[in-house]
């Protein structure tokens, strides 16, 4: 496993207490998901509530995450809410990888991090189907892993962080394609122009590229795949040089501020994504104040807000450790 860039633990700190409890809101079903078979995503979460709500003093666990920027932040958020929560956490932010992270969690080399149900069930569960009703897709993926894995899901966020294709404005309307199927058409005539970039594990995930184009029945030329840095796809398609296509994350702030258009996914091929915190089961039932923590912080982060956090990371230069630490006080987390 990789040697966490940023590995440290940090004095406990103290959650906001406040007399009079702020309900958290969402959009959607409005039930309470404290725990992996209750409502999924999208969900109400716990109010916020005194320090002795989600007391975890004298809890040490270690957080673990992926290395790009959403996971970056939210793995921060994580570890901030739980020592704000008096738990004692190693950090581990930044693993290279989400089967390094899944591996980690399975030989109990750390005790939580933020999965996505999509991403579960593709490439960690062995489905091939995914559900199309998120709330559907939820229970599913915390059924089986609780079942084979003994992995507990806590409550999902409402933001759904799915794959999508992006292209330059100016360019979806030269080219007329505004979903995915369109990419067929355009193979077959204009062939030259279906260029596309895709990520390292986008090019070989089965809710990738491999997955994309056997559900939609055509197949780029391996000379028209450029496999980069999901981080430098958003300016090559910008510029269009490397590739007209690129794979994004639904929730990346770079889409807007670079003028980007997504293609419709009209055969419905990709999964949901919405994220939980995920732990082993004889964690989450010796402390309840986890699942009520996190299903209170799941329940804030919708896609707008989780669209905001990652653009002041990847825009504005900031760090995923400070825009943690200054939501978290915006959110009355922390003090």
């Amino acid at each position: 496993m990789p040697v966490p860039t940023s590995r440290r633990r940090r004095a406990a700190g103290c959650l906001l207490a406040t007399t009079t409890a702020l309900v958290l809101s969402a959009c959607g079903s409005g039930s309470s998901t404290s725990d992996a078979s209750a409502s999924p995503p999208p969900t109400s979460g716990a109010p916020v509530g005194s320090l002795s709500r989600y007391d975890l003093s004298g809890l040490e666990l270690s957080v673990g995450s992926d290395n790009y920027t959403e996971q970056l932040v939210l793995g921060n958020l994580a570890v901030q809410a739980l020592e704000a929560a008096g738990a004692e956490v190693d950090e581990q932010i930044g693993l290279a990888g989400t089967t390094v992270v899944r591996e980690a969690l399975l030989n109990d080399d750390i005790d939580a991090y933020w999965e996505y149900t999509g991403t579960a069930w593709i490439s960690f569960l062995d489905e091939t189907q995914p559900l199309a009703d998120p709330v559907e897709q939820y229970d599913a993926v915390a059924a089986k892993d609780l079942s084979e894995n003994g992995i507990r899901w806590f409550a999902a966020t409402p933001f759904n962080n799915t794959y999508q294709i992006a292209v330059r404005e100016e360019a979806a309307a030269e080219l007329g394609v505004t979903k995915l199927s369109d990419l067929g058409t355009l193979l077959r005539d204009r062939p030259d122009e279906a260029t596309i970039c895709v990520g390292p594990e986008f090019s070989q995930r089965d809710d990738g590229l491999p997955g994309m184009q056997k559900a939609y029945g055509y197949a780029f030329p391996e000379e028209s795949v450029q496999v980069l840095d999901d981080g430098v796809i958003y300016d090559q398609v910008d510029k269009g040089d490397s590739c007209n296509f690129g794979v994004v994350f639904a929730t990346d702030g770079r889409i807007e501020a670079l003028g980007l258009t997504t293609l419709e996914d009209d055969q419905a091929f990709f999964p949901s994504y919405n994220a939980a915190v995920v732990v082993h089961d004889e964690l989450a039932t010796s402390r309840p104040a986890l699942a009520e923590l996190f299903g209170a912080l799941a329940a804030k982060l919708d896609t707008a807000t989780m669209r905001g956090l990652n653009a002041q990371v990847d825009v504005d230069g900031e760090e995923p450790e400070t825009v943690a630490e200054d939501w978290l006080k915006a959110n009355g987390f922390t003090t």
